[in-house]
């Protein structure tokens, strides 16, 4: 007997069952259909979000030469620092009386800073030296940050000294990652990209983190001033997994040495063992020293600015602001400065560095003594984010002028050696900040003198180095 027909050919017991399956569909469908709906709706902020960074991070060959995934690490190490960085203030600035605050930065300054500013420059040689473990490097400092961030989350409840070791142990960590990610960069160029445009990206993207990281670290430390220190944890333990997300070319030293500050230092090199001479930051012409000199007053007046502005706010606040609000106030305006100046970084990398530096830092200059002679909360805000703006855009600039004319094989290890000249800069210009009166006036004006200092002493070699079209004296080889 042959089998019922379906209208559509199929036979009767094939159609039932395709009546069953439509009825379960239409059955428990209806309830499966609005809860996946649900489930796409909750994630989708997640995973929408994750979509677009990644997809911001890696565009323009950036995903395909490994260059994302070290901006994605970079803005972890911003977003981990933010947080120990609002643990450290609430306890060592805003807990106790302005006086008191004043001893303790001083101390911490002292305790923390002092030490680094004479181990800076052994980290850099030192990181040079394994230059085959620089994931395993990264990772390391990452680990070695968070276990700190659970140290300190003891000690900032405690009140006890180990804050401080603790926290030159962050310091040292933190600018053991910089060196390793300043040699890492060159490594993940993609095509047609410059150093420069590498490293804008690079930093905005740290950037990004921390003004995102911030307010979340504010908002931990509502609940109490370990919960920062744990979200650096958090965070720091996420790093270490993702620097081993690195392509593993990052690891290669191929054609790469050591830069040294001093010029016409002999080396025993080669199957012979033959002396040689290898180029130094001094050997490659005026333009990078005096591009150093000219970021090293910036540096110098970023340094004195966060401390004596921390304090004159304190006991001065901006009207009708309370403290923390007027200190926010200029932390956001020196962050979107510094930011802004990043972008702008990027587009102006083809033109004459030397020429950026000279006119950021003239700016900086007028702008910091129309604030001091005007001294009021508008103008202190806005020379910050021109402060900001400057210090981000001369740094890259000084980064152009070693990629131009420093030679290649020693073009790495420049990079750590002028960072650990701005840190010791900007060490120094915190420790003037304590040490001043809070007058507001008195206080700018000095301010004016270091940037003067740094402006008149390197313009003239800067313009002559543009003159002459960049023309790098030829070093010793």
């Amino acid at each position: 007997m042959a089998a019922e027909k379906t209208p559509h050919g199929a036979p009767g017991i094939g159609g039932s069952k395709g009546v069953k399956g439509s009825s379960r569909a239409n059955g428990t469908g209806r309830v499966r259909g609005p809860v996946r709906a649900l489930g796409r709706a909750l994630h989708f902020p997640v995973t929408g979000t994750a979509r677009g960074i990644r997809k911001a991070t890696h565009a323009h060959g950036a995903g395909e030469s490994g260059l994302g995934k070290l901006i994605e690490l970079h803005g972890v190490n911003g977003a981990g620092d933010v947080m120990i960085t609002v643990a450290l203030a609430s306890t060592v600035f805003f807990s106790v009386p302005t006086d008191e605050a004043r001893g303790r930065v001083a101390l911490y300054l002292g305790i923390t800073m002092a030490p680094f500013t004479l181990l800076a420059p052994v980290i850099g040689p030192l990181l040079d030296r394994l230059p085959h473990g620089r994931r395993a490097a990264m990772a390391g400092a990452m680990l070695a940050r968070a276990m700190l961030a659970l140290i300190l989350s003891g000690a900032v409840v405690a009140g006890t000294f180990e804050l401080y070791p603790a926290a030159l142990g962050v310091l040292v960590a933190s600018k053991a990652y910089g060196v390793v990610r300043s040699a890492v960069v060159p490594r993940l160029l993609p095509p047609r990209f410059s150093l420069v445009k590498a490293n804008s990206r690079v930093t905005l993207g740290g950037l990004l983190a921390t003004g995102v990281a911030a307010p979340i670290g504010a908002g931990l430390h509502a609940l109490g001033p370990r919960w920062p220190l744990y979200g650096a944890f958090v965070i720091f333990i996420a790093g270490t997994f993702l620097s081993f997300s690195l392509p593993p070319k990052v690891d290669s030293a191929k054609g790469e040495d050591t830069a040294l500050l001093a010029a016409d230092e002999e080396h025993l090199h080669g199957p012979h063992l033959k002396p040689v001479k290898r180029p130094g930051l001094r050997t490659v012409g005026i333009a990078v020293t005096h591009a150093l000199g000219a970021n090293a007053a910036l540096r110098c007046l970023s340094g004195f600015l966060i401390f004596f502005l921390a304090f004159l706010l304190r006991e001065h606040p901006m009207s009708g602001q309370s403290a923390a609000v007027s200190l926010g106030i200029v932390a956001v305006c020196a962050g979107t400065g510094n930011a802004c100046g990043t972008a702008v970084g990027a587009w102006l990398r083809s033109r004459a560095p030397e020429i950026i530096i000279v006119t950021v830092v003239a700016f900086v200059l007028a702008a910091a003594i129309t604030a001091a002679i005007f001294f009021g909360a508008v103008l202190v805000a806005f020379l910050a984010a021109i402060a900001g703006f400057a210090q981000a855009l001369a740094k890259l600039s000084l980064d152009a002028l070693i990629q131009r004319d420093v030679p290649e094989l020693v073009r790495t290890s420049a990079f750590a050696r002028s960072e650990t000249l701005l840190q010791m800069a900007w060490v120094l210009g915190g420790a003037v900040g304590i040490a001043l009166p809070l007058n507001g006036t008195l206080g700018l004006l000095v301010g004016a003198g270091i940037v003067a200092t740094g402006w008149l002493t390197t313009v003239r070699g800067l313009i002559r180095s543009a003159r002459q079209g960049g023309t790098a004296r030829p070093h010793v080889a």
